[in-house]
């Protein structure tokens, strides 16, 4: 059996097990509870009454987090003619065409998003063995096979976060930092939630959602009420 280090035996000792915790309350008792020398990262671990093995049951989506994940991301963009230039003017932090690829293929990694025309899309399915593992590969359904890069790129700078579910049904989603107003997670995770229910797969039966937990980089998990997440 895993033994608990003490710092983190400690913080156990102040969560309720088996308590449901309303969501503010919850974000709050987390904030409350980090005691490492760095930012934690806030996630969502959701779990959904759907099965990913059938095709009508798959979810797959973005979502723009009104306040954003705390994190700086780097944006590469593959395309080719004028829309090089209008990577750039949009700030993309990286910018090429078959010269890019090829460094890619290469083990060039240093972004964490990569976005693509679909014009250029055909010449980037090699690389579906880099950047597949990774989830890193371009996807019309994750909008980063678009040709309005200005938008999708100011959209992954803001905040915007793409979300799919495990083999098991379950989403793990960052909303934030710690470091982050209660009030502004909690916005975010509202967010989240209405995205979620937008995008209900057409092969989704019974119940929908089962139960949603949230943990830090170094803390505990703790159940919350998703009914109570309103606007």
């Amino acid at each position: 059996m895993r033994k608990h280090s003490r710092r983190f035996t400690k913080i156990l000792q102040k969560i309720e097990l088996y308590k449901i915790y309303d969501p503010l309350e919850g974000i709050n008792l987390l904030a409350q509870l980090s005691n490492v020398n760095f930012i934690e990262t806030i996630e969502a671990h959701i779990a959904l009454g759907l099965d990913p093995k059938y095709a009508d049951q798959q979810l797959r989506s973005t979502v723009i987090l009104p306040y954003g994940t705390g994190k700086i991301i780097r944006v590469a963009v593959v395309t080719k003619g004028e829309k090089i230039a209008e990577a750039k003017e949009a700030s993309a932090d990286i910018v090429g065409s078959e010269d890019l690829i090829d460094e890619i293929a290469n083990g060039r990694l240093d972004f964490d998003k990569l976005i693509a025309t679909p014009d250029i899309m055909p010449l980037i399915a090699k690389l579906g063995r880099i950047l597949g593992p990774r989830g890193l590969m371009p996807s019309p359904k994750a909008g980063t096979v678009t040709t309005e890069l200005i938008n999708a790129i100011s959209d992954f700078k803001k905040g915007k976060v793409e979300y799919r579910i495990d083999k098991s049904g379950v989403l793990h989603i960052p909303f934030g930092k710690l470091n982050f107003r209660v009030e502004d997670l909690y916005a975010n995770l509202v967010a989240l939630k209405d995205s979620i229910d937008k995008n209900k797969p057409s092969g989704s039966k019974g119940k929908y959602w089962k139960s949603v937990y949230l943990s830090s980089t170094m803390g505990p998990s703790i159940s919350i009420d998703f009914n109570r997440l309103k606007d």
